[in-house]
């Protein structure tokens, strides 16, 4: 073993960072913040690599626990160049209490960390480790929005038009499926016939409901209809697009390899989603979008615009990146840059995220 490239520390600290406004969708409530977990690894060379996860607002302690009690021992004395056996040997020395959920957390968070030492290292940019295909990738902005009432959905789509994208997502979900097309033909209404248009139920509606919710958006040229109904019931996604035709795009709650292979076996998506935060880092989310190589399905992201611009630009099926309602690009060195409504990712070695340490304690210390 390079005795430079072991890892001798593992730091981890845990944020707390309000919203401007509390955001709401079909399952989750409202949210007031999100929280943000750190993860800092530094080699005996003296070198530093950061990685990160996010929740909507819930269970990041629980997160920082797990990766300071379990994996930070599991940790130190490793050599950092060996990513993939670290990556496994996490998942294995926490698998009976941790397959995914917190675990998958967790494990995202050291793995980030583990890339961005190797791309320093390197001197590569992720989008170059990541497959290199290209560094620029089609993106939307996605609301989290189902409170928000018709007049001020209307405003804030448009002025997501406004500051230059040319496709949007909303969220649908309401108890009544009417007010949700009344909301989707105001907003089709105010983007125009050349926008592209996405919805998002974040699994609100059962089988039999989406396939009628399905029918009725229909006329509004849907891209995808995102997570109908729960993620685990990857048949059910099948019976959903065999019976309507509907694109159907899902991803961000899939957080183990074994679940998106279900998910490429039998629910039919034209669209997956893999969300580094949460299936298991760079590692994981490079993992399942082997998973659908050559399937003609395109890999897309879910939130962390700042790092997945970079894993979506450079596969050989680049599909979408979702710019998230949550303001992460206002605690970073790099905001995500955009330009004639593509992303383009950063050519600086590692991950290409840095954070902006003071604000973000300012912005906890502020919230109180």
């Amino acid at each position: 073993m390079n005795s430079g490239t072991t890892i001798i520390d593992v730091t981890v600290r845990l944020f707390k960072i309000p919203l401007d406004e509390p955001m709401g969708d079909a399952k989750h409530g409202e949210h007031t913040h999100f929280e943000l977990v750190t993860a800092t690894l530094r080699l005996a060379d003296g070198s530093e690599g950061t990685g990160y996860t996010y929740t909507g607002g819930r269970g990041g302690r629980a997160i920082l626990a797990m990766i300071e009690n379990d994996l930070a021992p599991f940790l130190l004395g490793r050599d950092a160049r060996e990513i993939d056996a670290i990556y496994d040997g996490m998942g294995w020395h926490i698998h009976y209490v941790g397959r995914g959920g917190i675990a998958s957390f967790a494990i995202s968070a050291v793995d980030i960390a583990l890339w961005d030492l190797k791309g320093k290292r390197e001197n590569l940019p992720l989008w170059q480790m990541a497959g290199g295909t290209g560094k620029i990738a089609k993106a939307y902005r996605g609301g989290v929005d189902l409170n928000f009432s018709l007049e001020k959905l209307v405003a804030s789509v448009g002025g997501y038009l406004d500051t230059g994208f040319t496709a949007v997502k909303i969220k649908v979900g309401k108890a009544d499926l009417g007010e949700d097309l009344r909301r989707m033909a105001a907003v089709r209404d105010r983007i125009g016939p050349d926008t592209v248009f996405m919805v998002d139920a974040n699994y609100g509606f059962d089988v039999e409901t989406s396939i009628r919710a399905a029918e009725a958006f229909k006329p509004f040229d849907l891209l995808w209809f995102e997570e109908p109904t729960i993620p685990d019931d990857y048949a059910g996604y099948g019976r959903i697009a065999e019976a309507t035709g509907m694109p159907l795009a899902m991803g961000e709650n899939l957080h183990t390899i074994h679940e998106f292979e279900y998910a490429h076996r039998f629910s039919k998506l034209s669209f997956i989603q893999p969300d580094a935060s949460n299936c298991g880092g760079i590692t994981g989310w490079l993992r399942a979008a082997r998973v659908f190589d050559g399937s003609g399905i395109p890999v897309c992201s879910h939130g962390m615009q700042e790092l997945h611009v970079s894993l979506v630009a450079a596969q050989p099926n680049t599909g979408w990146v979702e710019v998230h309602s949550f303001p992460i690009d206002r605690y970073t060195e790099r905001p995500l840059v955009m330009r004639e409504g593509k992303a383009i990712a950063p050519d600086t070695p590692g991950t290409g995220v840095s954070f902006k340490w003071e604000l973000l304690e300012r912005s906890v210390a502020s919230s109180g």
